[in-house]
């Protein structure tokens, strides 16, 4: 655990304001949830919870199938990075953190398909070898908690993405939303 130096009163609420650098640097926004634990050491830790971190098992399965029968390159997001992958080296996307182009793509809350005249979008801060192809946006209760996404390498011109891949794209998040309401 890492000392900040920075010191917090509790209100009467009971009430602690976690600092603005902080909640920047964690991308903790207004109405995220958070989880509290607590150590024998008298320790208290928050920590973001991601309500689609829950089907991390399940969501790692389905970009695998993604992967094996279709060729499809994917990966499944939470809103602050990737939880599951298929058909990339895990090792470059795993546990990393989604771009800010990719969070703002995702808040529209619609289809994001790559064509000609865009911009290509890098999935995570650190970059890749791979650009987002699809995407569409994980909605559970209501509200954005995450995306699923096909790639594609960088390098290759001319890619467009098939009406095959932005249906399967869109009914892998469908799937997964249904299943954070339940």
């Amino acid at each position: 655990m890492k000392a900040t130096g920075i010191v917090r009163r509790i209100d009467e609420l009971g009430r602690v304001v976690i600092p603005k650098e902080i909640r920047r640097t964690m991308r903790i926004r207004e109405g995220d949830p958070l989880e509290i634990y607590t150590d024998r050491d008298g320790e208290v830790i928050f920590r973001k919870y991601s309500p689609i971190g829950e089907l991390t098992t399940f969501a790692t399965q389905y970009a695998e199938s993604l992967n094996k029968t279709c060729n499809m390159n994917v990966i499944i997001c939470d809103r602050d990075g990737i939880i599951a992958i298929g058909g990339v080296p895990k090792k470059d996307f795993m546990d990393r953190r989604i771009s800010d182009k990719l969070d703002d793509v995702m808040k529209t809350r619609n289809f994001y398909g790559f064509g000609p005249g865009q911009t290509p979008i890098d999935p995570t801060l650190d970059g890749t070898d791979y650009y987002i192809s699809s995407m569409m946006p994980i909605v559970g209760d209501g509200d954005i908690v995450g995306c699923v996404a096909s790639l594609y390498e960088k390098g290759k011109s001319g890619h467009q993405v098939t009406e095959e891949e932005s249906k399967l794209v869109q009914t892998a998040a469908m799937f997964l939303g249904l299943q954070m309401d339940s």
